[in-house]
């Protein structure tokens, strides 16, 4: 499948992959026709997804079965008068049926608007309103319904309520039947123009309402890069990305790069995670990739590996937030397995990454890609130096860079203050080293000047993250008189440490912090609380932290 998109698909160097990765886009790309139907056509029986749940329960699909069931789903969707350009937000958790509708809303034109699980009235409301969400498949649990009920009357775009199931109440209709009951499918005359949107996500930002980020039809190619070269994904992989449906992790890793690259995608359909039952799903299927955020394996150290046979993992990815040395390190010392890094936004797909031809370098992102035209700049507009702190931009120049997003939808007044005079301002701090690592700061809000030092949250709590005492931790700026700022902790502790939490432990975990980083960074408000304020996509809210100290 590669062959179809890439001019060259082997490379054998970071710089031969700088050098001579080129996409070629056709016209009117769709994915759902030249991904998932192509591979049904020409190795039906190739597998494409691995479903399993909590109870046990355990279906493979191969590329026949999705293009069979996209069928029918894209069939329901248009005997309902669904169509192109038309919205249908999809709150699926990790219900097999996500892929087929999301295949379903592509071959029809649709935009398609993943959402989390956790959307309230207010959420839903919200959303129907800001995009004319025309329809709703949601699964049928209790919870999400009642609050899509509730959301109804404040959303008269809102025709459809669709349930997967197990609970159909009534005024919903139900997506199996109606699956089943739709006449044959048949491909529409024009689908889409390259440029079209066809998917759309509401940021889950750290300050104000969410941001639709629309991207066109052509995204997907964008993930070639993040299946195959950072993934490392082949034919013969099964790979497990840990990200419930209504993120934009989902189709980051059990998607569209991992499809183009023809992997086996596993799917864990879980209601609370358990660190012990991702290692049960590796050693009962053999996964060979796994891709989590650095939370995940935070626990995942913790448990006795040896009692657990994950012998088939050989590829290992990380991104969602910056990765701690620490947990690096003792990764790599318990599984023998290297941590590559990524990073990227929800505007963008993978822009910096440890590929398979760089060495690690523990705590940073990696280097550029070949996509991407990629600097830092300085508050006072210019290129950062190696050591210096910048903005992570993308230069775009008169075009749009393949994966980048089209704009923030009916927002333009937002687009043109991120994304002007041909460049796209992340808002995320980095530096980079002699070498062309690249090394994450913090958002640019997030930066805390003290007494004359611009201090990044990550490199602060990276220290933390080496003190037993410290599960999860969260770096702030407070307002000094004197200093400006001073730096603030917010820290979980492990169950061991909970009934020590004082002076002495804050003492304690201060000495450290000046031992492990630089002195002037250590934390001089310390305090301990059960859990750390998120978002639904799980990024800590430090906006939230500092609101609730005033």
């Amino acid at each position: 499948m590669l062959e179809r998109f890439l001019s060259k698909t082997e490379f054998s160097s970071y710089d031969d992959f700088m050098a001579n990765f080129k996409v070629n886009v056709p016209d009117n790309f769709n994915f759902g026709y030249d991904v998932v139907d192509e591979w049904a056509r020409i190795n039906p029986d190739k597998p494409a997804l691995l479903w399993t749940n909590e109870e046990g329960r355990m279906i493979q699909f191969t590329f026949a079965d999705i293009k069979r069931e996209s069928d029918k789903a894209a069939a329901y969707f248009q005997s309902l008068g669904i169509g192109r350009g038309d919205m249908v937000m999809l709150i699926l958790k990790r219900r097999y049926q996500f892929w087929f509708s999301i295949i379903a809303l592509h071959k029809l034109g649709a935009v398609t608007i993943p959402a989390t699980h956790l959307l309230t009235k207010k959420d839903i409301v919200y959303r129907c309103q800001s995009a004319d969400i025309k329809a709703i498949v949601a699964v049928g649990d209790d919870v999400v319904l009642s609050h899509v009920d509730a959301a109804l009357p404040e959303c008269p775009s809102l025709q459809f309520r669709i349930s997967v199931g197990p609970h159909v109440p009534e005024g919903w209709l139900d997506f199996t039947a109606g699956c089943e009951a739709a006449a044959p499918f048949e491909r529409p005359a024009f689908v889409n123009n390259n440029d079209d949107i066809s998917l759309m996500y509401f940021t889950s930002g750290t300050t104000g309402e969410p941001k639709m980020v629309a991207h066109d039809f052509t995204y997907p190619l964008g993930h070639i890069i993040t299946g195959s070269f950072w993934h490392n994904l082949k034919e013969d992989s099964l790979h497990l990305t840990l990200a419930d449906t209504g993120w934009g992790k989902a189709v980051w890793g059990k998607l569209y790069g991992q499809w183009i690259a023809g992997a086996n995608v596993f799917v864990y359909d879980f209601e609370k995670f358990k660190p012990v039952d991702v290692l049960h799903m590796i050693q009962q299927y053999h996964i060979t990739s796994f891709c989590a955020p650095p939370t995940v394996f935070r626990f995942l150290i913790r448990e006795n590996l040896a009692d657990f046979d994950i012998s088939s993992l050989k590829y290992c990815t990380i991104a969602g937030e910056a990765l701690n040395p620490s947990v690096y390190d003792k990764w790599l010392e318990l599984t023998g397995i290297r941590l590559m890094e990524g990073f990227g936004q929800t505007e963008t797909t993978l822009t910096i990454a440890t590929y398979p031809w760089l060495e690690p370098k523990p705590g940073s992102m990696g280097c550029r890609g070949p996509v991407y035209d990629i600097d830092l700049l300085t508050p006072d507009g210019r290129s950062a130096k190696p050591g210096e702190q910048g903005e992570i931009v993308i230069y775009t120049g008169d075009s749009r860079p393949l994966g980048l997003f089209k704009e923030y939808y009916r927002a333009p007044e937002l687009t043109e203050e991120a994304w002007h005079d041909g460049v796209y301002h992340t808002g995320d701090v980095a530096r980079c080293d002699e070498d062309g690592y690249f090394w994450f700061i913090g958002r640019k809000d997030d930066v805390i000047k003290s007494s004359g030092y611009r201090i990044g949250p990550f490199e602060v709590e990276s220290a933390l993250m080496t003190h037993p005492a410290v599960v999860e931790c969260a770096i702030t700026g407070v307002p000094d008189e004197i200093r400006g700022q001073v730096v603030k902790a917010t820290i979980v502790l492990s169950p061991a440490y909970r009934n020590r939490a004082g002076e002495e432990l804050i003492k304690d975990i201060q000495d450290h912090v000046k031992r492990t980083t630089a002195p002037y960074k250590y934390p001089r408000i310390v305090e301990f609380v059960d859990e750390l304020p998120k978002t639904i996509s799980g990024k800590i809210r430090r906006v939230a932290i500092r609101a609730n100290a005033k």
